[in-house]
Formats: C-alpha cells, sequence, structure tokens
C-alpha cells in the first residue's frame, strides 16, 4: 500500500491564466493522524464546508478538524485503512469542482490520475519565476533593436525599435504620472522619464532602452530577494489539545472539545495525553513534559495541589484536574496571542536606492536645469540627468544581497531576505535559549560511581536498566541505551512497582532493587554506607541505585547514574568568537532552574547578570523587547515551540531545520546543519556584503561624480555619461557577486 506521506507531495492547480497556486502540503504525519496545509480554505468557504463534508462521509475518517484562518485540516484515521489511499484523490480533486462523495471505482487508478496531474503541476511550478524575468523581454528587445538601428542597413527597423522603446518606457511614465499627481511627489521615476525623455526628444533609443533595462533587472532582482511576512500559528494551536475528557458527577467521563470545557470542571487526564486546560491537580500523580512551553527537556513531576499548564504533555501517571483556565485564557492560548500581535515589518530588502534618489532628485533637477538655460544644449542636460547615481546602486545592491543569499544557502544557512542580511550586519547583542539550543536536548548518562565494597559498576549499570526497561521515562529510556551501547546484557525484570516521580522498585534475578530518587531510596531506609556527593561538580543530575537479596528488605546503596542535558560541542567556541572578537554581548534564556542555568552561564562565559532562569515564553519575549527598546540591535537563537514568540520579536531571529515547524517558519535565520557554529558564518557572510554594499557606493558614486563635474563645466557626451553610468553600474554588480565567484571557483579547484 503506498503511505499517505508518499502520495501527499505538494499539489497545485492553475486557475485561469493565473500562476499555479499550491493546494495540499502535508506539514506533518504520523500513525493515525496527519496535518495538511492548504491555503485555499482561507478564502473560499464554499470549498471547505465541501471538504468536509467529503471527509465527514470518507469510512476510516475518526475526526477531523478544520481551521480556515490557519488553512489547517487535521485528520485523525483508521492505520491501515484505504483512507490513506483515497485521502490524494480527494485533497487533490476537491478545488476541482468534482464531487467528493463518490471516491472512484478504482482507488490504485485515481492514485495514478492524481500522481499525473501532480506531476504536471510539478512541472509547471518549475517555470513559476520566468514572470518575473518576462519583465525584462521588452526593455531587452527595445535595447537589441536600438542598437541595429544605429547601422544604416538596419535603419528599416527604426519605428519598430521607437515602438519598443516608448512601450518599454510606459511603466516608468506612470509610476512618475502616479507619484506626482496621486502622491504629489518626486520620486526616482520622474527622474528616468525626464532623462529618457531628453534623449529620446534627440533622437536617440539605446540610451534610453539600456537605461531601462538596467532599472529593470535591478527591480526583477530585488523581488528575488523579497519573502513573505506571514506569520503562521498553525503549528503553536496544533500544541493544545483538542479535546479533553470532563466528569460530571457519578457518570462515566465525557469526551467533549477543550474549549468547551467550563472553569471548575473536573478534567481527567490519561498517559500519553496533553493536557487541555490549566488547572490543580486534584487527584493523581504524573510525570509531564513541559518542553512545548518551557522549551526543557527535563520533565517535572506534578502531584495534587501543583498547577499544570495546557500543550504539557503527561508521560506517566494520571491526573484529575480542576479547570482554572480554558481556552484563550490558557498560558499556551495567550502565547499564541503574544505572536499574533507581534510586530511584523515589510521584511523586504531595504531600498537604499530609493533613499539616495529621493535625496539627489531636487539638486540633479535643478543642475540640469541651469546648464540647460545656460548653455541651450539639450544633451548636456540629459547627461547630467543620467549620471543619477541611483541605476548602478539599485543594480549593485539587490545583486550583492542574492549573491549573499545563494552564498549563505551553500553553506547550509537558510536567510530568507535581503533586509535580514542587514541587520544580521549589524547586531549588537544575541539572546540564547538554553536547551535545545546551547544544549544538546536530550538525556545523556554520563557515568556510574559506586562505593568501596559495591557492585561493580557494570552491574549497577545492567540492573538499573533491568528494571527501568519499557519506561516511558526520558531517563529511563537513556540508561537503557546507555547500557546497549556498552554491550551489556539486560536481565529480565520480575515483579515491580512505579512510583511516580521517586522511582521503581522491581525484582532483578536474585536482587530486590531500587532505582530512582535520594528520597525514594530514603523513604527505603537504605543503609548509604560511605556515599558523599563532595566529588561531583554539581552539573549534572544522579538517579541512584540499591539492591537487596530477595525477600530480605535490607536495602544497601550501590552507586549512582551521572545524567545531564550536555552543551552542544560547539557552544563554546561559538560564543568565545562573539563575544571576544565580534563584540557581541549574549544573554541566557531558559525556563530551567536557576542553579543549572548559573551553572551553564559560567561554564560558557556569560555573566551572571545577563541570565534569565526559569523564564516562559511571554518572558523570553519582554527579554527581548527590552533590549530592543534600549536601543540594541537583537537576536534571538531558539529552537522550541516555547521560542516562537520571542523570535517574532527579535530584530534577527534563527532557528535550527531539525526545531519545531513554528519556529523554523517564524524564524529569520534557519540554520540546516543544526549547527551553531554556521551562525558565525552567516554573521560574517552578512557584514562582509555590508563591506560590498559600501565599495559598490564607491564604485558608482566616484566615477559619476567625476563625469557629473564634465558635464557640468565643459560638457560631456551622452554617450559617454552613459558608459560612464552603465560601465560603474556593471562594476558593481560584478563586484557584489565576487564573493560567491569566488567560493565557486575555491570549490573546483578542491574538486
Amino acid at each position: 500500500m503506498a503511505t499517505l506521506a508518499s502520495l501527499m507531495a505538494p499539489k497545485t492547480m492553475d486557475v485561469g491564466e493565473l500562476s499555479p497556486i499550491p493546494i495540499v502540503e502535508l506539514v506533518h504525519q504520523i500513525p493515525g493522524r496527519a496535518r495538511f496545509r492548504i491555503p485555499m480554505l482561507a478564502t473560499h468557504a464554499a470549498i471547505a464546508d465541501h471538504l468536509e463534508t467529503a471527509l465527514t462521509h470518507l469510512p476510516g475518517i475518526m475526526s477531523i478538524r478544520l481551521n480556515r484562518a490557519a488553512r489547517s485540516l487535521i485528520i485523525q484515521y483508521e492505520i491501515g485503512h484505504s483512507v490513506e489511499e483515497q485521502l490524494p484523490y480527494l485533497l487533490s480533486h476537491y478545488c476541482q469542482g468534482q464531487s467528493l462523495l463518490q471516491p472512484p471505482a478504482s482507488t490504485s487508478s485515481s492514485v495514478t490520475s492524481a500522481s499525473s496531474k501532480i506531476h504536471d503541476s510539478k512541472s509547471k511550478i518549475s517555470t513559476g519565476n520566468e514572470g518575473q524575468w518576462s519583465s525584462l523581454q521588452l526593455p531587452v528587445t527595445a535595447s537589441v533593436l536600438s542598437f541595429l538601428c544605429r547601422f544604416p542597413r538596419f535603419v528599416v527597423l527604426r519605428p519598430l525599435a521607437i515602438a519598443t522603446v516608448l512601450a518599454a518606457a510606459l511603466p516608468v511614465a506612470q509610476r512618475a504620472f502616479y507619484s506626482l499627481f496621486v502622491q504629489q511627489r518626486l520620486n526616482i521615476d520622474c527622474l528616468d522619464l525626464l532623462a529618457l525623455s531628453l534623449s529620446g526628444w534627440q533622437g536617440k533609443l539605446f540610451t534610453p532602452a539600456m537605461v531601462i533595462t538596467l532599472h529593470e533587472l535591478g527591480d526583477v532582482i530585488r523581488e528575488q530577494t523579497a519573502r513573505s511576512t506571514e506569520v503562521r500559528t498553525a503549528n503553536l494551536l496544533d500544541a493544545i489539545g483538542h479535546f479533553a475528557w470532563v466528569k460530571y458527577g457519578d457518570h462515566p467521563p465525557q469526551q467533549i472539545e477543550s474549549d468547551r470545557v467550563q472553569i471548575g470542571d473536573i478534567v481527567i487526564v490519561y498517559p500519553g495525553e496533553q493536557i487541555p486546560v490549566d488547572g490543580v491537580v486534584l487527584q493523581g500523580e504524573a510525570i509531564v513534559n513541559q518542553q512545548s512551553l518551557t522549551g526543557e527537556s527535563m520533565p517535572v513531576v506534578r502531584r495534587v495541589g501543583q498547577q499544570v499548564l495546557a500543550s504539557t504533555l503527561v508521560q506517566s501517571g494520571q491526573l484529575y484536574l480542576q479547570a482554572e483556565r480554558v481556552g484563550q485564557q490558557t498560558r499556551a492560548a495567550a502565547s499564541i496571542e503574544l505572536l499574533q500581535k507581534a510586530p511584523v515589518y515589510d521584511t523586504r530588502m531595504a531600498n537604499y536606492a530609493g533613499e539616495i534618489a529621493d535625496r539627489l532628485i531636487v539638486p540633479s533637477l535643478i543642475l540640469a536645469g541651469i546648464v540647460l538655460i545656460t548653455t541651450r544644449e539639450p544633451a548636456r542636460a540629459a547627461a547630467i540627468l543620467t549620471l543619477d547615481f541611483v541605476t548602478g546602486i539599485r543594480v549593485s545592491i539587490p545583486t550583492a544581497l542574492l549573491g549573499a543569499l545563494n552564498h549563505t544557502t551553500r553553506h547550509g544557512v537558510l536567510v530568507r531576505s535581503g533586509r535580514t542580511l542587514e541587520q544580521l550586519s549589524n547586531i549588537d547583542t544575541i539572546v540564547f535559549d538554553k536547551t535545545g539550543t546551547l544544549t544538546q536536548g536530550t538525556i545523556a548518562i554520563l557515568g556510574v560511581r559506586t562505593v568501596a565494597g559495591s557492585l561493580p559498576p557494570e552491574t549497577v549499570l545492567q540492573l538499573a536498566a533491568a528494571a527501568e526497561q519499557r519506561l516511558n521515562h526520558p531517563v529511563a529510556e537513556a540508561i537503557a541505551q546507555y547500557a546497549q551501547q556498552h554491550n551489556l546484557s539486560i536481565p529480565a525484570r520480575h515483579e515491580w512497582s512505579y512510583k511516580v516521580g521517586l522511582g521503581i522498585q522491581a525484582q532483578i534475578e536474585d536482587w530486590d532493587v531500587l532505582v530512582g530518587s535520594e528520597r525514594f531510596l530514603q523513604q527505603a531506609g537504605v543503609d548509604w554506607g560511605n556515599w558523599t556527593t563532595d566529588a561531583l561538580d554539581g552539573q549534572q543530575s544522579l538517579i541512584y541505585v540499591a539492591c537487596a537479596p530477595v525477600g530480605s528488605g535490607i536495602y544497601r546503596f550501590q552507586g549512582a547514574i551521572q545524567y545531564a542535558d550536555p552543551l552542544r560541542p560547539e557552544s563554546s567556541r561559538l560564543l568565545q568568537v562573539l563575544q571576544r572578537l565580534y563584540r557581541i554581548e549574549v544573554h541566557l534564556l531558559t525556563g530551567d532552574n536557576a542553579q543549572r542555568a548559573a551553572q551553564v552561564a559560567q561554564e560558557l562565559g556569560i555573566p551572571k547578570e545577563r541570565v534569565y532562569a526559569e523564564a516562559f515564553p511571554e518572558q523570553k519575549a519582554r527579554v527581548v523587547r527590552d533590549l530592543h527598546r534600549s536601543g540594541r540591535t537583537v537576536a534571538f537563537v531558539g529552537d522550541g515551540l516555547n521560542d516562537s514568540v520571542a523570535l517574532a520579536y527579535a530584530d534577527v531571529s534563527v532557528s535550527f531545520e531539525h526545531g519545531s515547524d513554528i519556529a523554523r517558519e517564524t524564524a529569520d535565520v534557519v540554520l540546516m546543519n543544526n549547527n551553531l557554529l554556521d551562525l558565525l558564518e552567516a554573521i560574517a557572510i552578512a557584514r562582509q556584503t555590508r563591506a560590498l554594499i559600501d565599495q559598490n557606493t564607491t564604485l558608482v558614486v566616484a566615477p559619476n561624480l567625476l563625469a557629473l563635474g564634465l558635464a557640468t563645466t565643459v560638457g560631456l557626451n551622452p554617450l559617454v555619461a552613459t558608459a560612464i553610468h552603465n560601465g560603474s553600474a556593471i562594476a558593481a554588480g560584478i563586484n557584489s557577486l565576487r564573493p560567491l565567484i569566488q567560493h565557486q571557483m575555491q570549490q573546483s579547484s578542491q574538486s
């Protein structure tokens, strides 16, 4: 049977003459559950209703959840059911007006048909960028015809050349008239139109045609670097439980939608379920994974009287909660609201050329007017207007940014826009999340410590792994994996009893074994012997192991297993370079406790006053906002769903390819190799690009300024002015691509 993932490659459709648009994208899938992104849900209510009706009647569908605002469709279905084959047909045909209630007689043939249509759509997508470059066709044609008309044998083409030049200049004229008569302001288009008119008045065609071509080229390159500013929250919404088991009186628990829970209701959360509300534990104990909200990989124990939060996961145990905050009032929903209200800037590349042009328009017009009045030579005035300093910048800056974006991509860094590169080159402060960013985000066993006269470390590890086997707990899984890595055989576990938040008691061969916390062993009256923790550095946690002969009840301490969430191998070097070489101020944010945060900060050389512990998403966002308001350019680096709010508020947000979906979609920079050192590469490229832009400005301004002096005083032929003007633009453009060309040459020499 074909898998759902293999069949649900992104699909597109053509609507009339519009460019292909995506129909369906499989975002995430686990057995029995899949989430799709369908852009048209937001704009076509009828299609959403049609699709919902069709899926409701499809055999094997257990539940569906349509969110038009988030363009999201979540389906829960029976594993192994034929729905895995029928879904592609339904989802690829619903927007084409076909009946969804009648699947085809042959499912396999429908899948084949859908696959062929997907292939056709992909072939159309591959040409999707051609529409942007097609805007160059008319200016290039005008330039070629104008150049040919300079030769007597092609003079017959002059009427056609005039027509193409006028057609190519029409958009410039439209923008200029709009600026003058609607916006009532002068801009670069007004200057361009005047220069083109003076050149045309003299009967010259090649000069205006080339100017238009270069301008259009700059605009196309600029659009290539643009990115969408929409911040998607569908993944964050998914983190909140969609249903709740509510107990009313003596009746059996009822499953209802989580937003229908009332404050004060008794909610039951079973093992493996997400907590759907914020509330207080009334009964039971459980290990709760709060990574979705705090980012911390270490689970916590929640008992009677303690608070639990929506979107966190009950890994083991069972809880009875009294709901205190539900729906939009939960802490997780508040994080969503913060993300939605985060400032979303126009992240299109900063239009340096436009800013410079605005400053030079009036002086250029005045100077050209003075020269025209005093000399009565339109050519000299046209030369002055041609030397506008802007065209070269229009071309070179987008080219520099486009080259830099390609350069970073080759280094495994996805930078979403030219504006991000600009901001990245200016950052003076970086705020790091700890867990999963500076640390590995997973439990790692560091070793086994024993006391004199106890069992060997290998035996202690074997007994602990045997007792912890098949327990759904990160530490238990880490211990079992560590024993396997050391090729230790795992004895069978017989009778056992697990105490939530404390540990496990199990019979292993001829031993009664206790594995758990210090408190757990103390309650059992364990003889600790001469055990002491003085030799430990305090940067790891311990799980204790004690044994007693079966039936004796006299437990003796055997040793402790050390574990921690270790730092990434590259974290130390990264922070050294950032603080010492780049002089960037580093801050540390974490949901972990203050002691562990201080230990990590000390190891990495981060001053203690720049460490923020036990921070929830809104606190992380506040820290980033406060730094930004103090006048600093702030980058935030995080990988978790809980970091998405802070990512949205930072000047530059950085995440990992293996980070949460919402973190990747919110981030301006994504480290595709999941290596923090790539951030140094991105900063270096950004700063190099800024230096290139400064160089390009000099390359453009210096020769044009010299030519402007000549045109004003002794006169300058418009063709010479155009050659200087265009030559400086070409030189700046080539200089912009220099890093990329050098990189390609290095790769060629290495191969």
